[in-house]
């Protein structure tokens, strides 16, 4: 590769055109990486601002990196923002490991700015390093084709510019310019798994194959071009093999069983429905399956009807119990239809029996919507935090016994979330610095 800044003058024109005269906030940490694509950007000549968390996790460490970057703007002339966050407090009072808050508090605050100050887009100084540690990782928890287009150029306001260069170039280039940095300490421990790969992995295939990191990369960008070749194909196959009749879906036996690949195919058909890859044996049993055999997933059933595989919704008839895994959702069951939604905190906190607004980030997905069984409690709302059975709060409410088979429960991490239409828990109640509220309604016909 030549100089790193021709190489970037190039990918950002061939990349990043677009954005010609636009202003771009880059998130600068004080790392070599971030320092460099700071100082690519600055002699390209490309607007820019400066972002930099102070994580407090690392004591003075951590105010180093911020007076590096203050120093930096200060002595170029860019404009500068800085912002610090407790970090810690924050991860425990949302039940989240330290990564991730930190990764959302950031992005939060990022889009924030962008929009007050009018950058056009977000910055990051992810590179070709990253790009194969993010493959690996996604290699082996087993993401199948979508985890191996790897982190995307751009996608909605983020992009990442630096992805044509290793982490190696980048050093090479920062000790050629004397372009200053500080060295995160936290790199240096194995504790996170990006960390291990990037120590314990990657080391060994740069020194078995030459280039090794690049040509990962090619192979990387290959595969996203590749997934995009895919995508179409699978439509195609959609259109030609499934008819809508009503809310259901047909597809003939016959006619799939000439496809190939056949359980690629079928397993493309019915993902759309909740149904998972460790479901596709039970799923292909079906083809050669008598009438009446079926496989559920959370929201829906395939049948072996005939000469056809039938996608259904799921009743309450045929399910007590339903997985909600994504949101927005809406589920509809024998006797009512429940909407899922994310929104911000609303004025009015004001709610009909028949609605629940839920801390977000007290909810972890999947949720799951079910009937009530004996031994059930909940810390009804209002009631100071006192245990009660639901047995128990359907029997003051005089509740006649032949509607008590209809109540369902809504929870996440197997504590009862909402007594549907009747009483929500005070563990999940919108608070004084709730950022988003779970809205869910149900609606009887």
């Amino acid at each position: 590769m030549g100089n790193l800044l021709t190489e970037f003058l190039r990918e950002w024109e061939r990349g990043f055109s677009h954005l010609k005269g636009s202003r771009v906030l880059l998130a600068v940490s004080g790392g070599v990486d971030s320092m460099v694509m700071a100082e690519l950007f600055l002699r390209a000549g490309i607007g820019i601002g400066v972002a930099h968390c102070n994580f407090g996790l690392r004591g003075a460490e951590s105010d180093g990196d911020e007076q590096l970057v203050r120093d930096w703007c200060v002595t170029h002339g860019v404009q500068c923002h800085v912002t610090k966050f407790a970090t810690r407090e924050r991860a425990e009072e949302w039940k989240k490991g330290t990564q991730e808050t930190a990764r959302i508090l950031r992005y939060e605050w990022f889009d924030e700015l962008a929009k007050e100050f009018g950058y056009a887009r977000i910055a990051t100084a992810h590179h070709a390093n990253d790009n194969v540690e993010t493959v690996l990782m996604n290699m082996f928890r087993g993401t199948g084709l979508k985890g191996m287009h790897g982190i995307q150029r751009e996608r909605d306001n983020i992009i990442r510019p630096l992805l044509f260069a290793t982490r190696a170039e980048i050093a090479e280039y920062s000790r050629q310019e004397g372009i200053v940095y500080r060295e995160d300490s936290s790199n240096e421990s194995d504790d996170y798994l990006r960390n291990s790969i990037r120590h314990n992995l990657v080391p060994v295939a740069e020194d078995l194959f030459r280039d090794g990191v690049q040509r990962a990369n090619d192979t990387i960008r290959r595969l996203a071009e590749a997934e995009v070749l895919y995508e179409r194909a699978v439509e195609q196959e959609r259109k030609s093999l499934t008819e809508r009749r009503g809310n259901d879906i047909y597809i003939p036996v016959r006619k799939l069983m000439k496809r190939k690949p056949l359980e690629t195919i079928c397993y493309e058909l019915v993902r759309p429905y909740g149904f998972v890859s460790a479901q596709m044996p039970d799923v292909m049993s079906l083809l050669d399956a008598i009438s009446g055999k079926y496989v559920m997933s959370a929201t829906h059933k395939v049948i072996r009807n005939r000469e056809f595989l039938i996608v259904i919704s799921r009743t309450s008839e045929e399910a007590d119990l339903i997985q909600i895994e994504n949101i927005p959702m809406e589920i509809a069951t024998g006797n009512a239809k429940f909407s899922f939604s994310v929104l911000p905190v609303p004025e009015d906190m004001k709610m009909p029996a028949n609605k629940v607004l839920l801390d977000m980030d007290e909810v972890k997905l999947p949720l799951v919507l079910r009937k009530w069984k004996t031994g059930d409690y909940l810390y009804p709302l209002g009631m100071g935090m006192k245990k009660k059975k639901v047995s128990r709060l359907l029997i003051d409410m005089k509740m006649p016994i032949h509607e008590k088979d209809h109540v369902w429960v809504l929870e996440t991490g197997k504590r009862i979330v909402w007594v549907c239409g009747i009483r929500p828990d005070e563990r999940f109640k919108v608070k004084s610095g709730t950022r988003e509220v779970l809205s869910v309604t149900m609606r009887l016909p």
